[in-house]
């Protein structure tokens, strides 16, 4: 596995592996729903288990909880570090009793452990400070029925990098931000303006080598039926939102630009300068910055009638529902969302902040840095329901029944792009969304 491949495993989603976790979730049952914490004394040691990340990130962490119980003398935080491979897999086996007085989660496996009554909300136990200082996109991803379950130290955006010695030489104009974002068909039209200048024909890169049928589909191209004025789920039902006639257009736009793509089985299709456009997400900055310098530019994925749109989301920390010190709990949260903390955590593994203040001072992010597309994005959130046109960043569907909402639509995506028709494809997926659901209740959390 690249380093790319291995960026975008550990600060976005677990790919396949998630994927499976997320069914054994699904499949481990109960519906107990949302549990609140006792309060405890606020004193004493409590747990904390996190995923073990790349070397940065585990010392980052465990700075931050070194530098805590270094900061005062009633509470002491035990952290536990599980290997990513396994973590949510025995967060899953594990009894809610068993389960530490903080955990750290990857977004969409939140509602699963809040429907199987693992976490608590955590409104009462962090601070107003903490809650406020969140960026809108983490507090969308955190949320259910208005109260918060997690808040991140980080979030993550796609965007599509370009090679400007390469666009420029092919006398393609791009855009310059979210608001000229270029249509369906002006991002057609550059992919044939670069195909005209290149030896093989492959000018774009849509990171294949993640796997399009795993998690990577999900998260990379859902914006595509977002953008249409889909969705993967609408109250509670797939039917008419994931299969409209918009979003079949959308796919078969996509189903089209496979003749320009390559596959990118090295993992630097982009980097070595192959192809002039690579779609994916903030982790690959490190690399392509250092691959092209100033030849570097960042665009928003193409608008398919509903305005771009990108994907968000990432690891979150919550509370446990079984916990007996949710006053302790919070106290270590508030540590662990402040700016020294968030800043640590961010420059180790280069995502964007998940804190306004934070985000503010972000060399990277901030306003006139390289990567403030992400940023900007990121400041207009659309939650997992609302997305409007006006809107950029959309939470994956918050909801216990994710890993079929997902595992459906990815292998919609996987055979549209090898050559199933459009329409057919996504109205498989729709049905067997909605037949899961309609035996599961709903998901709904009571």
């Amino acid at each position: 596995m690249n380093a790319g491949s291995r960026r975008f495993r550990r600060t976005v989603c677990t790919s396949l592996t998630l994927a499976l976790s997320l069914a054994a979730l699904a499949a481990c049952g109960g519906g107990g729903g949302a549990t609140s914490a006792e309060e405890g004394s606020g004193k004493g040691t409590i747990s904390v288990w996190a995923h073990q990340g790349q070397a940065s990130e585990a010392a980052a962490l465990q700075n931050a909880v070194k530098s805590f119980n270094s900061s005062q003398s009633d509470i002491k935080a035990e952290l536990k570090l599980i290997p990513e491979n396994d973590y949510t897999k025995t967060m899953t086996a594990t009894s809610a009793s068993e389960l530490p007085d903080v955990m750290e989660f990857d977004g969409p496996t939140m509602a699963s452990f809040v429907y199987n009554s693992k976490l608590a909300p955590l409104d009462d136990h962090v601070s107003a400070k903490t809650l406020d200082n969140a960026t809108d996109a983490v507090k969308a991803q955190g949320e259910i029925d208005g109260k918060h379950y997690g808040l991140g130290m980080f979030d993550s955006g796609l965007g599509v990098w370009g090679n400007k010695k390469l666009l420029d030489a092919a006398g393609v104009k791009y855009p310059t931000g979210v608001s000229d974002a270029w249509t369906a068909a002006e991002f057609t039209a550059a992919l044939k303006a670069l195909k005209a200048k290149d030896a093989d024909g492959k000018v774009l890169d849509i990171s294949e080598q993640y796997g399009l049928a795993s998690e990577w589909g999900t998260y990379g191209f859902s914006p595509i039926v977002w953008s249409a004025g889909g969705a993967l789920l609408k109250d509670g039902k797939a039917e008419g939102a994931l299969d409209s006639p918009a979003v079949v257009s959308a796919m078969k736009t996509f189903q089209s630009w496979k003749t320009y793509v390559d596959a990118n089985t090295d993992g630097n299709a982009f980097a070595k300068g192959r192809v002039a456009l690579s779609w994916v997400g903030n982790w690959t900055y490190p690399a392509y910055s250092e691959a092209l310098g100033d030849d570097l530019v960042v665009l928003p994925l193409p608008d398919f009638g509903n305005g771009p749109k990108t994907g968000q989301g990432s690891w979150a920390w919550g509370i446990g529902a079984g916990t007996k010190n949710a006053k302790a709990a919070g106290a270590f949260m508030d540590y662990l969302l402040g700016d020294t903390s968030v800043g640590a955590m961010t420059k180790a593994n280069g995502s964007v902040p998940g804190t306004k203040t934070t985000l503010a001072k972000s060399e990277l992010y901030k306003q006139g840095g390289p990567l403030q597309l992400f940023a900007d994005q990121l400041a207009k959130p659309c939650g997992d329901t609302d997305i409007s046109k006006s809107c950029v960043a959309v939470t994956r569907p918050v909801t216990a029944g994710y890993p079929t909402v997902t595992a459906k639509f990815y292998q919609a995506l996987n055979s549209i792009y090898s050559g199933t028709d459009p329409k057919s494809a996504l109205e498989k997926a729709a049905r067997a969304i909605d037949q899961d659901y309609s035996d599961n209740a709903g998901y709904k959390i009571p």
